[in-house]
């Protein structure tokens, strides 16, 4: 019992509904970060295809949202909201959230180095950053709904 009161002395803690803004700023950075990687690809990418993989890219960014990243960012949100007063600051995401970063991150990685062609990798990374971009703001509304009745 004296260790977990002596460790929860040096736990990072924060109100629970800034851990909404701080995954939303996750979220969103990623999202523009993925999305400027596929802006620099196709800036030197002297095809005539651009504005047809631009599209093929926000398509995908819609459909991951509404049928993905939406329904996972209302699900880490319920878990945020659960957590009450005050949380770890770490604590933003799940510890099984965490694994599926490092795997995206590595698999990005990956992608990214590979001998693929950078003007359709573009796709894939037009889709994932936009439709993080686009479920970040679950978060941002539901801090601004949490931060009114407060």
């Amino acid at each position: 019992m004296k260790t977990t009161k002596t460790l929860n002395k040096f736990t990072p803690s924060i109100k629970s509904t800034y851990l909404l803004i701080l995954a939303g700023l996750l979220w969103l950075s990623v999202g523009v970060m993925l999305c400027n990687f596929a802006y620099h690809w196709l800036k030197h990418y002297e095809g005539k295809n651009t504005l047809y993989i631009i599209i093929g890219g926000i398509i995908l960014a819609i459909l991951f949202t509404r049928f993905k990243f939406r329904k996972f960012a209302s699900k880490n949100i319920e878990r945020i909201k659960a957590k009450g007063i005050k949380s770890c600051f770490f604590s933003f995401m799940s510890w099984q959230t965490y694994i599926i970063v490092v795997f995206m991150m590595t698999m990005g990685i990956i992608l990214r180095h590979s001998s693929l062609p950078k003007e359709y990798l573009s796709i894939l990374y037009i889709g994932i950053g936009g439709a993080l971009f686009l479920s970040s703001f679950n978060y941002f509304k539901i801090y601004y709904v949490l931060a009114i009745k407060q």
